[in-house]
């Protein structure tokens, strides 16, 4: 036996040694003599550092997070279809088809602000979002259940259910980003996660028209629940974003500067503080309708959050016209209504080539000059297919899909760096509720401007694409005047020159105990 196994213990042995040895970031050289004593607290243990490269956990962690994501996105686009064709069999009213599936779109418009603010306060961020989505899971199920056997007001009741838990799917996953790679990594994860919508976009229509033509709509529908359930165990690990700056394990620690004398007060001692976790002298947690407030006054107030914000939601209301346009695409130029669900699918394959592409390049350009060629290049494309030819309209496809990709990268780099922590998934989830509000304002808006003319409605979205690109040549600076966070730089002004006009902004000064006398900007 020990024959036979040695030379594999022996091989195990040496394995063991490799991985208790040295560190690999740095030097190799055996260590002689005992080991030096150390002083003071013990380093923070980093899991973001460049230890052991091999089997490093992030990449498990990106795995995880991309896989969970486009098992949940799929199943989130699949849900729409697959809900206006199971109300359709079960009621035989397009009425009611039509009208479920509104339910749950205005709903989810409605509920991004408040899910997100929820995750920002959760100490447990992934509980919650596991949470949700086993919800929205559970509300298709339930109304599959409820159609044809239950009243259509309890149905639609269910279906508002599903629509509030909806944009843990987009912008509540997304905003988990930051805390599963590190900062040089982001940009090219970001670009991978905008891929999981391209991929969602193509797959999910296909999967629910495929499986309720073999096994029928219900079937469809169980499906798409099913794989929204599939990303439960994915977000129970997803935690908050990981810390900026780590201290150095070599730095010493500084001593605690003691409080200045003060002398001791008449009365009796202060009473301990309420809230559970905090403090004496901390303050007590906002309340979530001052939070909400929060998020709506950061993306108002951010300049570069609101110009790409603004530009996303009137880019969103041509592409919901460009979807109402698409049928007719379909029959009157390529000869069959249902190529223009082909169209559809031509987009999302060529948005998804387009995200691969730009996901090989080591430095991406500024995510503000991509979002504003993206959204001209969707005004070209859609002013190329108002032409009404055939080889034009499926050029304007192409050329759709090479803007929407890059467009949603962008969108997600600038949520990612201008987004205060405390505030960072009511940002997406907020973000995504306007982006479905402006979808829907654009469909509703082209539908009778289609039914009398497509070639009309076509040049009317390129035109408000067109308008997307001009709240993106704004300077850099917020309304009230101050430099936006990582506009043309932070660092605030503290002194005039002599000769010039003072800012309109307050400008901040250094007090004796070295804070500032001015406040600090909003979201930083």
């Amino acid at each position: 036996m020990q024959k036979r196994y040695g030379w594999w213990c022996s091989d195990l042995r040496r394995y063991a040694r490799h991985r208790t040895g040295p560190a690999r970031t740095g030097s190799r050289a055996p260590h002689h003599g005992p080991p030096k004593p150390h002083h003071g607290p013990p380093a923070p243990h980093d899991p973001t550092e460049r230890g052991a490269a091999p089997g490093d956990r992030r990449s498990y962690g990106l795995a995880r997070y991309t896989a969970g994501a486009v098992a949940a996105r799929t199943g989130d686009e699949m849900s729409g279809p697959a809900l206006l064709l199971a109300g359709l069999a079960a009621t035989g009213s397009a009425v009611t088809a039509s009208t479920l599936l509104a339910a749950v779109t205005v709903a989810a418009a409605a509920g991004g602000p408040l899910l997100g603010a929820l995750l920002d306060r959760s100490a447990r961020p992934g509980r919650l979002l596991a949470g949700a989505l086993a919800g929205y899971a559970g509300a298709l199920l339930v109304i599959l259940l409820c159609l044809g056997r239950a009243p259509i007001g309890p149905t639609l009741a269910v279906a508002v259910l599903a629509g509030l838990l909806g944009p843990a799917v987009a912008g509540g996953w997304t905003s988990r980003l930051p805390g599963v790679v590190r900062a040089d990594r982001l940009d090219r994860a970001n670009t991978l996660d905008a891929m999981t919508f391209n991929t969602a976009g193509l797959l999910g229509p296909l999967l629910a028209g495929g499986t309720a033509l073999f096994a029928g709509a219900g079937t469809a529908v169980v499906v798409s629940a099913a794989l929204v359930a599939t990303a439960v165990p994915a977000a129970l690990h997803l935690t908050g974003p990981r810390p900026r700056t780590l201290p150095s394990a070599s730095a010493p620690a500084k001593a605690p500067v003691p409080p200045a004398p003060a002398e001791a007060p008449s009365g009796p001692p202060p009473a301990p503080a309420r809230e559970a976790g905090t403090g004496p002298g901390t303050p007590p947690r906002p309340s979530v309708r001052t939070e909400l407030a929060a998020g709506f006054r950061a993306i108002a107030e951010t300049g570069p959050l609101s110009r790409a914000t603004a530009s996303s939601v009137l880019s969103c209301a041509g592409q919901g016209a460009f979807l109402v346009c698409a049928p007719f695409l379909g029959a009157q130029v390529l000869g069959d209504p249902g190529h223009g669900t082909l169209l559809l699918s031509v987009v999302a394959a060529s948005a998804l080539a387009a995200n691969a592409l730009s996901a090989r390049r080591r430095k991406p350009p500024r995510p503000e000059t991509v979002l504003a060629a993206s959204t001209a290049l969707l005004a070209a494309a859609l002013a190329l297919m108002a032409t009404y030819h055939p080889l034009a309209v499926v050029a304007g496809a192409v050329l759709l899909g090479a803007g929407e990709g890059p467009q949603l990268t962008a969108l997600f780099a600038i949520r990612h760096r201008e987004a205060p922590e405390r505030l960072r998934a009511q940002i997406f989830t907020t973000g995504a509720s306007l982006k479905i509000t402006g979808f829907a304002v654009g469909a509703a808006a082209a539908g009778p401007l289609a039914a009398h003319s497509p070639p009309i409605a076509l040049t009317a979205a390129a035109i408000v694409q067109l308008l997307a690109v001009l709240p993106l040549s704004g300077r850099g600076r917020r309304r009230d005047g101050r430099m936006g966070r990582r506009d043309r730089g932070t660092t605030p002004v503290t002194n005039t020159p002599p000769g010039r006009p003072p800012c309109s902004a307050p400008t901040t000064s250094p007090t004796p105990d070295g804070s500032r006398s001015a406040s600090k900007e909003t979201g930083n």
